[in-house]
């Protein structure tokens, strides 16, 4: 149970080292950026939570965004994070380390469509997070069964799908023809958009919320990281629309994550984070 963006900018199934490295730092990128919407998400969650989560199961956890998130917003929760990818495990527990919960985040390295002998070793919790993870599941009927089972009665399970990648360019970039990045998703965004209400109650839950979030971020409200995060994330979607994208856009994009020049990505005073992530929240009754 690893994570990475596809071309969906979903988290899904990768073993390779490699790009989960490179995926690490662009899932870390997002927590910086996004952290105002982390903020707003956990803290909706702590609306339903009566009393406050003790136990928090984490499925799909990356490098920890979501992790470090809820260990913020519920100060006396234990967070046991669970990913099949090592090398993101390892860059969680240093980064839980730096930021003081390395007494409160723990990692299991398994997979979910596996029996979830070690997962269950932590719970009962009373709130599992999957953040754009559970499509990726073999079975997510399945996965959504044993979440329930994992849950204490009253306990809470929040879904979260992005829609995409973010969007960062202005309409018009100064390079090329305008419209590039509308282009690129048309051409890179092919599936269709996840909906996990019916197979939520199906499991047994009870769906408390189901919330489209609309982030909107300019510069400042982005902070430093943000020249960064649109660098990698254009990147990734550079390596899956070669057959896809006409040559001019392709040679345009080309310039745009060139970091020598003025024009490009890494140097734009002018980006902004466009993006929607859809949460469910639902209890076990």
């Amino acid at each position: 149970m690893t994570t990475h963006h596809d071309t969906h900018g979903h988290v899904g199934h990768e073993r390779d080292a490699g790009p989960d490295i490179a995926l690490a730092k662009l899932l870390e990128l997002d927590g910086e950026v996004l952290a105002s919407h982390y903020s707003e998400l956990t803290g909706l969650l702590a609306g339903f939570s009566d009393p406050a989560p003790a136990r928090i199961l984490d499925l799909g956890s990356g490098p920890g965004t979501g992790s470090f998130a809820l260990a913020r917003r519920f100060p006396a929760a234990h967070v046991t994070a669970v990913d099949i990818s090592a090398q993101m495990l390892r860059r969680l527990r240093e980064q839980a380390s730096a930021h003081g919960f390395a007494d409160r985040v723990s990692t299991v390295e398994a997979n979910i469509d596996e029996p979830w002998t070690e997962m269950g070793e932590g719970g009962p919790y009373e709130l599992i997070w999957a953040a754009a993870f559970l499509h990726h599941a073999a079975d997510p009927d399945r996965t959504f069964a044993r979440a329930f089972e994992q849950l204490r009665p009253g306990g809470l399970i929040a879904v979260t799908e992005l829609d995409f990648f973010p969007r960062y360019l202005p309409e018009d970039p100064g390079v090329g023809r305008p419209g590039l990045e509308a282009r690129l998703h048309a051409a890179t965004n092919t599936r269709p958009p996840h909906e996990w209400t019916e197979q939520l109650r199906a499991a047994g839950f009870i769906l408390e919320e189901r919330r489209a979030f609309e982030i909107r971020l300019d510069r400042t409200e982005a902070g430093p990281s943000l020249n960064a995060y649109a660098q990698g994330a254009l990147a990734k979607l550079r390596s899956h629309a070669t057959d896809v994208l006409e040559a001019d856009d392709l040679a345009t994009l080309d310039a745009l994550l060139d970091e020598t020049r003025p024009h490009g990505v890494a140097h734009r005073d002018d980006l902004r984070v466009r993006t929607t992530r859809t949460t469910w929240i639902a209890r076990r009754p």
